[in-house]
């Protein structure tokens, strides 16, 4: 499988984040299924955005693509998403475009204008295939050099020659560096050889970049580039694609000093990956709400191993979701129905809990396990329940102002005048901290507490 990686001249948004959740939970699916699995996504780290970042930047264009590099490594860790096999540079792979370059040059697909090469779209008949447009749709469409030279306004270039001041490679075509679409071509086909199973992406990749792809691939190797493209929709923010340059962007830092990062992941799985989807305020706060349900199912279950030795017995309920939940997965990966699958199972736990029938703790412990082994599929439910509890408790005080040590201190402080029999006071303090949102629950284990 190979996923087009992102370009290192700025911080991630919840774009890339769509993109990254969406594949992780292809390959988490597939490594679960005992697939042996190669997995490519690579950087593009040397581009034309990179070069203007490093003139506005003041660093060099090599310090720009490792900064930002280093930022999506830090947010892809704050994401649990898994490391591919391979994560490849395009600059430490010049070398494997230009041989395929000089593949494309000999069979006559490509030619040369003053140290540019460009790919010739009239020497390959398939041309428009993956993104079934007319050849009118594909010259409105594409992101066109222009260049008077070109035999043919689609023609892409494979090679850019040098400019003054910018970053540049020796070739037999002369110095230069790489066009875009190359890059993953030689990378990909690279590690996986051609053809491979699975090549990934945005919609907006389909054309130019991923046609551009497929078109200098099947031409060079002279067979089919990729079996399956696999393309997720668009992120819509107020009913338009988030882009940078439309400025409607929400980084993954920023999300991330408000939520907790599976809130974001259980967002976008509950859609499927070919639609396009909404991000806004309400279904974020949805998702958030979603993801604490299933959080105290896993809580208010393990409390069982308070009380008594672990035992197990298979529960049928919990076989009939899984055997679903795969099924789902096996349709073009269906992850909406698949977590409705996990949340009809926690469903399931909390009614056993509510029914208090001891002989069926160890179905409940069957149930749970389940639970926890599917949502690890979709990278869910992966904290602690007690941490993810008191971790979210946290975040929501912070945006009441009020702050854990707060409401802990003042819980002893209401109990230590219940143990003098100080009711009245007692009662202040309850009422108090109801007033501030915070509701108190005794039980004979202790006093519980919740954020309203």
């Amino acid at each position: 499988m190979y996923v087009c990686g992102v370009t290192v001249y700025d911080h991630c948004h919840i774009g890339h984040a769509r993109n990254a959740i969406v594949f992780d939970a292809i390959y988490r699916y597939f490594l679960s299924r005992n697939y042996e699995v190669i997995y490519v996504k690579n950087f593009t780290d040397i581009d034309d955005k990179i070069i203007k970042k490093s003139m506005e930047e003041g660093i060099s264009w090599r310090e720009v693509a490792e900064k930002y590099t280093e930022s999506y490594y830090e947010d892809m860790k704050s994401l649990n998403v898994l490391k591919p096999t391979y994560e490849p540079r395009a600059t430490d792979h010049i070398e494997d475009m230009i041989k395929m370059i000089e593949i494309l040059l000999r069979k006559k697909n490509a030619y040369i204008v003053d140290g540019n090469v460009y790919f010739s779209v009239e020497s390959f008949p398939a041309y428009g295939e993956l993104s079934k447009r007319s050849p009118e749709d594909m010259l409105a469409g594409a992101r066109v050099d222009v260049d008077e030279r070109k035999r043919n306004p689609l023609d892409f270039a494979l090679w850019k020659s040098s400019k003054e001041g910018e970053p540049s490679w020796d070739s037999p075509f002369g110095r230069g560096r790489p066009g875009w679409h190359i890059e993953c071509s030689a990378m990909s086909t690279k590690y996986l050889g051609v053809p491979f199973d699975i090549h990934g992406g945005g919609r907006d990749l389909v054309f130019p970049h991923h046609e551009n792809e497929k078109a200098q691939s099947e031409a060079a190797f002279g067979e089919r580039f990729v079996n399956y493209w696999v393309h997720h929709g668009f992120v819509n923010f107020e009913k338009e694609k988030m882009s940078k340059s439309l400025g409607n962007i929400l980084l993954i830092k920023e999300f991330l000093k408000e939520h907790d990062p599976e809130v974001l992941r259980l967002f976008f799985l509950s859609t499927h990956y070919r639609s396009p989807i909404e991000y806004n305020e309400k279904s974020i706060r949805d998702s958030e709400e979603a993801l604490r349900r299933l959080y105290y199912t896993v809580l208010r279950s393990k409390g069982l191993e308070k009380k008594e030795p672990f035992s197990y017995e298979p529960y049928e309920e919990a076989l009939t979701c899984e055997a679903r939940f795969f099924e789902a997965m096996e349709d073009d990966f269906n992850t909406p129905v698949a977590i409705s699958v996990l949340f009809e199972l926690s469903r399931s736990i909390n009614r056993l809990m509510d029914e208090g029938d001891e002989s069926a703790h160890p179905y409940i412990n069957h149930a749970r396990e389940t639970l926890l082994r599917l949502s690890s599929i979709m990278g869910l439910l992966g904290k602690d329940p007690y941490i993810f509890e008191r971790e979210e408790k946290m975040r929501r005080l912070a945006k009441m102002g009020l702050s854990l040590e707060y409401v802990e201190s003042k819980i002893r402080e209401r109990a230590s005048a219940r143990e003098v029999k100080d009711y009245e006071r007692a009662d202040r303090i309850r009422k108090e901290l109801l007033e501030k949102g915070i509701v108190l629950m005794d039980t004979k284990d202790g006093t519980a507490w919740r954020v309203r």
